[in-house]
């Protein structure tokens, strides 16, 4: 696919606060009104300094719970991205849907709008997980979301799981798998339980009333991952998303190919790279005062920067090792001015030593399975102003 802009709309509405979310949210919004308003303001704003550069190829919509919003709300954002932005070439619009707002009206509503793809926020198909994670449906609905799905004629939709859930059984992760494929959900999206400041679980855990799973625990659960879903046809295409063929993730892909995207919404951020310096900003985290800045025309930005290529760089070796496709050594000289084979060769050696990646054919540098487990700590010793 091509490298057009994508269009992210962060709708910071949830039912109530999950344990361990660490995104911007409010809970206690009877109205949604004033945010919609601004919104589509914001869009507007965008679409004048940006929509007339490049068109955009997908959009998504998510939060928050973008599920919370009704139906008429979605139109009328939809009918200003359409209005600011050239959307002739959209390949993809994406909507985060919880369980519990899955009905058949909205589902059908939300096909009437044009939107063909949902991310289900499913997590686990056990009433204890999601107890524990304080998730407002149950694991009926959750199964039972999957065929409603279906039934409005969704074709394209992910389903996310949570794995390393603390006290969960084993046999519980292989079975949230199983019940997932046996639904032969065509993209699935695996996270391991992270343990963030400033959340509900985070305070648990400092209580000493959780004990959070081990890294060797939680590595063993994502390479049975790893084995599960390729054994039965999935792509492990980027470290927490498998795929049917045909079904990856069209905006995510913008975000590990250093594609531009433009972010709307509390809380949401942006890229932009059409020459150097690179540019990314921030909006405000926070409902009341985004709005109040947009009744009065100004831009709702909490932080921007120029990135330039050293950073750039960084940024490129970390997102393309994510994926199966890899890191393109001639893409990264050419591109970003970096020549890893000269600056760490003697690194990358060490790293197919120890089997952390695979042999480097065509200039691609890829992580093994064993790699994938410590991503992170790969993408740091290859840096080029990373240390021996």
């Amino acid at each position: 696919m091509s490298d057009l802009a994508g269009l992210y709309l962060h709708i910071p509405f949830c039912s109530q606060r999950c344990s361990y979310c660490d995104f911007y949210f409010v809970t206690t919004e009877k109205s949604h009104t004033g945010f919609v308003e601004a919104l589509c303001r914001e869009i507007e704003l965008r679409g004048n300094g940006y929509g007339k550069r490049e068109p955009i190829e997908t959009i998504y919509f998510g939060g928050g719970t973008p599920s919370q919003l009704a139906i008429s709300d979605l139109d009328r954002i939809i009918d200003s991205i359409n209005d600011a932005f050239d959307t002739s070439n959209v390949l993809e619009t994406t909507l985060e849907i919880n369980p519990e707002d899955a009905s058949s009206d909205y589902l059908n509503g939300l096909r009437t709008l044009g939107i063909d793809r949902l991310s289900v926020g499913v997590q686990s198909f056990f009433d204890r997980d999601l107890d524990f994670m304080n998730r407002v449906h149950d694991a009926k609905l959750a199964k039972q979301v999957i065929s409603d799905v279906r039934k409005a004629g969704f074709s394209n939709f992910s389903i996310d799981l949570i794995f390393g859930v603390p006290g969960q059984p084993a046999e519980y992760w292989a079975a949230n798998l199983e019940i997932a494929q046996s639904f032969e959900v065509p993209h699935l999206s695996t996270y391991n339980l992270t343990i963030e400041s400033a959340t509900p679980l985070k305070n648990q855990v400092d209580r000493g009333l959780i004990k959070p799973v081990s890294d060797e625990d939680a590595a063993s659960q994502f390479t049975f991952t790893i084995d599960y879903l390729r054994e039965r046809g999935y792509e492990h295409y980027e470290i927490s998303s498998f795929a049917r063929p045909g079904h990856r993730a069209k905006h995510n892909h913008k975000y590990w190919s250093h594609a531009n995207y433009i972010g709307c919404g509390p809380s949401a951020h942006s890229f932009w790279w059409k020459g150097l310096p690179a540019e990314r900003w921030s909006n405000v985290r926070n409902l009341k005062k985004y709005e109040a800045l947009l009744m009065q025309h100004v831009a709702p930005l909490e932080d921007k920067e120029q990135l330039g290529l050293d950073t750039l760089a960084d940024e490129y070796i970390l997102l393309r090792l994510r994926t199966s496709d890899g890191l393109n050594l001639q893409e990264l000289e050419d591109r970003y001015g970096v020549d890893l084979l000269i600056e760490r060769v003697d690194e990358l050696a060490h790293l197919e030593e120890g089997g952390l990646i695979q042999p480097i054919r065509n200039q691609i540098v890829r992580l093994t399975d064993l790699g994938k487990t410590l991503c992170d700590s790969v993408t740091a010793r290859l840096l080029p102003d990373s240390s021996d």
